[in-house]
């Protein structure tokens, strides 16, 4: 089935994911490209949308994109630094603003019978966030909106499906962007609704199918959400043929190798379970510095993992969790904030000595779709419910150097918290939680003794994907329980503190 799709143009804006995450809460597929790149199909997208960027029309570095099989040939949306640079370009005028046209702020004039602005009121709210303002309209231009600060927020031109806003439809403080973007999308551009998680699988089992046919196909699982939901998909495409592995790297979280192996089996997946604790520790003896920590892990997958799929025999492909951010943070783009932000595992092919091609069944989606996919393919809601875990595990929340000794410390201070989140009712209300171990001791008392012991760290933090986050007010009564516990429970911890600092700028992990 061919559905119909929405091709975003990233100017290097840190909200253009978030205008592709939207679009999709209304059953419609869409894609980000770069500006400079955009794909030679353009006929098979119904509508265009143009980003923000950190960058201004005005500047030697004012980014130009070529409009010249869109503009007047499909309907158009221009956000910010897009209707911007219309304006700018086509005969109006932008100018440093001479207000702060940043945050909240509520439209004061709303054009009447205007189809793009339909069930949207006067005093609506809608999030600002620029310097430069549009002062003059450009040729054809027709105002539609304005809020007290801003004249010209919003306005269309005279005989195209083009239209503009100098505010973010897709950030949750603007209160009727979704109604907006349905305005544009559905009823302007005329787009049908009929993405959706049931769809997906349905169609993603079909592609699987067809592209490899009887071949045998090789997952690493990491117990994630990612790499769980692409294995039941693939299952429920090749069942047998796909031969999953789970590794212990020695680094996962209390007993959770046996658990996640034992859900799995029960999922009735292919799942070979491989203990390779004490080859990771090995590889991590006296290393420190949080990078050549990572990399040790990775290179220690790698090894372990090529070594069990050789024991396999005609395995042809590798089957990986992409996501449909990696996909996109692994483009460099603009040198914008969305654009390259790191590189990827799950990006960019394989170790020259593992030959084999590869088969990603999420890499169109993003995070929430493939929890959402997970639902309609039958998951335990609590597994897909988890909080994202570094690939590294407990190796990058050990600051310093890594011992056996330090990560049952650990392990028994994560699972006092996270157990404790899960008993006081807190658990899905946080995005990610975790504690670290710090390489300094303190002092304190036990009874009537002294002791110079560990210091650990707990971090709650709440966001929508980790690009931003903001820490967990948790109740003091629960930190207290939290504290009392650790120390008494655990051996070699005399000192609890709680992280209080949001991302940016802090990052949610330490190293």
């Amino acid at each position: 089935m061919q559905h119909d799709k929405v091709l975003i143009l990233d100017f290097g804006s840190q909200y253009t994911q978030l205008i592709a995450r939207r679009v999709r809460e209304l059953n419609i597929y869409s894609e980000i490209h770069p500006f400079n790149k955009i794909p030679t199909e353009i006929e098979s997208y119904k509508a265009v949308i143009l980003s923000g960027s950190p960058n201004s029309v005005r500047g030697d570095d004012a980014l130009h994109p070529d409009l010249s099989e869109i503009r007047t040939k499909k309907p158009l949306l221009a956000v910010c630094y897009g209707a911007q640079y219309l304006a700018h370009f086509s005969g109006g005028n932008v100018a440093p603003s001479s207000t702060r046209e940043y945050g909240r702020a509520n439209l004061s004039f709303i054009k009447s019978n205007e189809p793009f602005l339909a069930y949207i009121h006067t005093g609506s709210q809608v999030w600002m966030s620029h310097s430069d303002t549009i002062k003059e309209l450009p040729i054809n231009g027709v105002l539609i909106a304005s809020t007290h600060d801003v004249k010209n927020a919003a306005y269309r031109i005279d005989g195209e499906e083009t239209y503009a806003i100098q505010f973010h439809p897709e950030v949750y403080h603007s209160t009727d962007g979704k109604q907006l973007l349905q305005n544009f999308l559905v009823d302007i551009a005329g787009l049908n609704q009929d993405w959706t998680p049931d769809s997906f699988v349905e169609e993603t089992v079909a592609a699987i199918q067809e592209k490899v046919g009887s071949d045998k196909v090789v997952l690493g699982l990491s117990g994630g959400v990612d790499s769980t939901v692409a294995a039941v998909l693939l299952n429920k495409a090749i069942g047998k043929n796909l031969y999953c592995i789970f590794v212990n790297n020695g680094l996962l979280r209390k007993n959770e190798f046996q658990n996640v192996l034992n859900q799995y089996e029960g999922m009735g997946l292919n799942v070979k379970g491989v203990d390779a604790s004490e080859r990771f520790l090995a590889a991590l003896k006296g290393l420190e510095d949080p990078e050549l920590k990572r990399k040790a892990i990775g290179n220690a997958f790698i090894e372990v993992f090529d070594d069990e799929a050789h024991k396999l025999t005609d395995v042809k492909w590798l089957a990986q969790g992409t996501i449909y951010p990696d996909v996109i943070e692994s483009v460099s783009a603009t040198g914008g904030p969305s654009a390259t932000i790191k590189s990827h595992h799950n990006v960019g092919g394989l170790p020259d000595f593992m030959k084999l091609k590869i088969v990603e069944p999420l890499r169109a989606i993003f995070k929430d779709e493939v929890r959402r996919v997970g639902a309609t393919l039958g998951i335990d809601p609590e597994l897909l419910g988890r909080h994202p875990f570094p690939g590294p595990g407990l190796g990058i929340r050990i600051l310093g150097d890594i011992t056996a000794e330090k990560v049952r410390i650990l392990q028994e201070v994560d699972a006092i918290f996270i157990n404790g989140l899960k008993e006081w009712g807190l658990y899905d209300k946080v995005w990610q939680a975790g504690a670290m171990l710090l390489p300094v001791n303190s002092v304190g008392v036990m009874g009537d003794e002294r002791t110079y012991e560990k210091c650990v760290a707990l971090r709650a933090v709440e966001s929508t994907d980790g690009m931003t986050a903001d820490w967990v007010n948790l109740p003091y009564e629960f930190l207290q329980k939290t504290s009392n516990d650790i120390i008494n429970k655990v051996k070699g911890v005399n000192r609890v503190v709680y992280d209080i600092s949001s991302k940016p700028p802090a990052t949610i992990e330490w190293e």
